[in-house]
């Protein structure tokens, strides 16, 4: 009797491999976008998934065969809680790559904040870090969220490392000199219309079987008492098990990223013209108090989980346009 062939996984899904646990609640973004500017700017920012909505606005893109249409499709809340540039950071570049070479942190700070650092930096600090700006390579603003600001019981904030891109070094450093211990808004770094990609961490699933996982073809109920699982684990020779083989185990929980999400509403819960909050606040999540934006479409991760918006690495528009909103459907 000859061995049974095993359905393949979905096309492009081995990409993903490991599927393992993530290791932090917060997802990592290691490649950041080349902006071409004069002036220097921050191409991130964080938030915190809150609820999904609907929205009908009219479909301003061209070429398709909804153009100048109403759509109605699905909107997601993020809360975007004031972040601080708690510091900066310079990367220097030698044969063995890309080292770190000072870090500068403003001098009052939240006590949420500064219990988590244990040197402070001085005006020598400073001016210690500009002289070294000759040798190095790019600058990274400190940045930290507060959940306690979005309306989450977490006292730890969430420190994280965000790119400033456009014009020289020096221009960056005196930008960012400029932003040392103060907080910066959603609205100072995205408009609306834009594209942002979003990283964060998937839903937990658990341990599924290869079906779910993997998505192969169930096996006929005359077959094998199991029909569940695959037919075969591969040839005998090799006697080992490729990694290509679907096999059962970890399911969700994955870091994500996605491209291209855009931004529909740039906004604030006092804004009397948009009701965001339903009787009672969200189910899982509670009233949004404070800034906002509403992207089009899903995004990764749970509600209250974490969620980091990015400069788009692959933009689709060539230029931003305000999108024409006709109502929210809360």
């Amino acid at each position: 009797m000859g061995h049974r062939k095993h359905s393949q996984p979905r096309r492009g899904s081995l990409a993903y491999l490991p599927r393992g646990r993530a290791k932090s609640m917060e997802a990592r973004i290691r490649t950041w976008p080349d902006v071409e500017a004069e002036q220097p700017k921050l191409l991130g920012y964080a938030g915190f998934k809150a609820a999904c909505m609907r929205i009908a606005s009219i479909d301003d893109r061209e070429k398709t065969p909804n153009f100048g249409k109403q759509l109605v499709g699905l909107g997601t809340v993020v809360v975007t809680p004031p972040m601080t540039i708690i510091g900066i950071r310079g990367y220097s570049k030698d044969r063995y790559g890309i080292d770190s070479t000072f870090d500068v942190y403003a001098k009052d700070l939240p006590k949420e904040i500064s219990r988590l650092f244990k040197t402070k930096t001085d005006e020598k600090g400073l001016e210690k870090a500009e002289k070294s700006l000759g040798i190095i390579e790019e600058l990274y603003a400190i940045a930290a969220i507060l959940p306690r600001k979005a309306g989450l019981e977490q006292k730890k904030p969430y420190v994280f490392e965000v790119a400033v891109k456009g014009g020289d070094i020096s221009k960056q450093f005196t930008f960012l000199k400029d932003l040392l211990g103060k907080e910066v808004k959603v609205d100072q770094v995205f408009q609306k219309g834009s594209e942002v990609d979003v990283a964060a961490i998937t839903k937990g699933k658990g341990i599924e079987g290869p079906i779910t996982r993997w998505g192969v073809k169930k096996k006929q109920h005359k077959s094998r008492k199991s029909v569940r699982a695959l037919g075969t684990l591969g040839p005998i020779s090799p006697a080992t098990i490729m990694y290509s083989v679907p096999r059962a185990g970890q399911r969700g929980f994955h870091q994500r990223i996605q491209y291209n999400n855009r931004i529909m509403i740039v906004s604030n819960s006092q804004n009397d013209e948009l009701k965001i909050n339903p009787p009672g606040g969200y189910k899982h999540f509670g009233l949004v108090e404070g800034d906002y934006v509403i992207l089009r479409g899903s995004i990764p991760g749970t509600y209250k989980r974490l969620v980091k918006l990015r400069a788009p690495v692959r933009p689709k528009l060539s230029k931003v346009t305000q999108p024409k909103i006709l109502e929210i459907m809360v």
